[in-house]
């Protein structure tokens, strides 16, 4: 088996997974990932990624203080949100919501249960960690672009050892409250969390998977 076809399988078998077995992850094999994560380029060398990791005692904590604010607050992020989601784009968040929605048994039209399975976020999906990944606000949008690859590798590596993530925005969203809880100072920007652990397999959450675009869909040939 060639390089590529080993990332080639770890891209196709990684997905979001939204509901995690309670055990704990090693401590080493975290580090594994972080470390593999950490080799990802970045503009001038900057490595602007900085990686709060939670153990089970401390996620537990936070998901139900998170959750309780989620509840009784509006978001507070410190990117702003898309503007807004249009053609293709709004085609495939529509399509990924429907797939999830059928998954867990929400019927079209119930408000309470879409609604209710999107606070799960805020429960982090039972992950028994998160990561919440911050960069230098001074570093701007170059920061935040060399930190989505370090999101990126971050779940790969951790795919590679067998744990399951899922990268969200929802957290950050309320970025004022994740930066008051871990002291993260305002200096650094809250980009996303990623929750991650061993998958409940047998949870309906995690028994679709989205589709890729095709190839003429992405790629442009010129000469």
């Amino acid at each position: 088996m060639t390089g590529y076809d080993t990332l080639s399988d770890l891209l196709a078998s990684r997905y979001s997974c939204r509901a995690f077995k309670p055990g704990p992850v090693p401590r080493d094999t975290i580090e594994k990932i972080v470390t593999a994560a950490g080799r990802v380029p970045s503009w001038c060398n900057a490595q602007p990624w900085q990686v709060t990791v939670t153990d089970k005692p401390e996620t537990d904590r936070f998901r139900e203080a998170l959750f309780a604010h989620a509840a009784a607050n509006s978001s507070q992020p410190d990117l702003d949100w898309p503007k807004q989601y249009t053609g293709l784009y709004q085609d495939r968040r529509r399509t990924c919501g429907w797939q999830l929605y059928e998954a867990v048994g929400v019927e079209k039209g119930d408000r309470a249960a879409s609604a209710a399975q999107m606070m799960e976020n805020f429960r982090l999906f039972g992950a028994p960690h998160v990561a919440i990944i911050t960069s230098e606000a001074d570093l701007g949008t170059y920061g935040v672009m060399d930190c989505g690859g370090f999101i990126a590798a971050f779940c790969l590596a951790a795919q590679s050892l067998n744990v399951a993530t899922i990268p969200q925005a929802a957290v950050a969203g309320h970025g004022r409250f994740v930066h008051d809880w871990f002291g993260i100072p305002d200096t650094r920007l809250v980009l996303a969390a990623i929750s991650f652990g061993l998958a409940d397999a047998d949870h309906p959450a995690n028994a679709f998977r989205t589709e890729r675009a095709p190839l003429p869909e992405i790629l442009d040939w010129r000469g």
